[in-house]
């Protein structure tokens, strides 16, 4: 069975960076998602169209295609006092954080300055070229309730 719109994939995968350091790799092949329904980043899900169980595939996809060019805009220095006083700051922690308009995002700390915390809103693998090592473990079709939910459900179904 082909990898297409509406197909539950299993695969195993190993993301590296363009210096050949892992930043992530599926543990033990259960890795799964509906495909066509936006769970994975777009560049791999195009990229796996078609292939069936068995099939290996490396990939390298750009940030256009990943989680998007890195915006400066979103990157800002705020005051201290945004923060609890007795939390201690340090580059890499990262905090939940709201939109103007109510939307939840993660921020990354990038710098702690005299005048302030500068926080970056840019998802952290933004700007980067992710290079994906990918084996195809199995290929289903997905329920009825799955595509209707946008997502997978385990054996034992899914509970809202």
């Amino acid at each position: 069975m082909q990898i297409e719109k509406h197909r539950v994939v299993t695969l195993t995968y190993t993301l590296k960076d363009n210096d050949d350091n892992i930043i992530d790799k599926s543990d033990d092949g259960s890795f799964c998602y509906l495909h066509g329904a936006g769970n994975i980043i777009p560049g791999l899900e195009k990229a796996l169209i078609g292939m069936i169980a068995g099939d290996e595939l490396n990939v390298a996809v750009p940030p256009e295609e990943a989680y998007g060019v890195h915006d400066a805009e979103k990157t800002q220095k705020v005051p201290r006092d945004m923060f609890p006083p007795e939390q201690e700051i340090e580059p890499g922690m990262q905090f939940h954080a709201q939109s103007p308009d109510g939307q939840p995002f993660v921020v990354t700390i990038s710098g702690i300055e005299e005048d302030g915390i500068v926080v970056d809103g840019n998802h952290p693998l933004a700007g980067m070229h992710l290079n994906f090592e990918v084996k195809i473990m199995d290929v289903r079709d997905a329920s009825s309730e799955e595509i209707e939910h946008g997502h997978v459900h385990g054996p034992e179904g899914h509970h809202h």
